[in-house]
């Protein structure tokens, strides 16, 4: 999966659903260190539990943020 970000410093994520599970999180642009270190804790997680953690989760005054997208770039993947 593939997914163009709104609203934040990264453009887009990709990521694999295998199972229920995410794998091979990668952002492009952002945050690097930070962007990787999500990656690295979401790896191998429930890809429902982790949409449900990190939804609506915001960036300064920013109404989204990039774990935020990560969010609904998931439940788009699941739908």
């Amino acid at each position: 999966m593939v997914f163009k970000t709104k609203g934040t410093c990264s453009s887009q994520i990709s990521f694999d659903i295998v199972d229920g599970k995410l794998h091979n999180v990668i952002f492009t642009g952002g945050c690097n260190g930070n962007l990787k270190g999500i990656g690295a804790l979401v790896e191998g997680q429930d890809a429902k539990d982790v949409a449900a953690r990190l939804e609506g989760i915001r960036c300064g005054f920013k109404s989204t943020s990039c774990p935020d997208q990560l969010s609904q770039a998931i439940k788009q993947a699941l739908n």
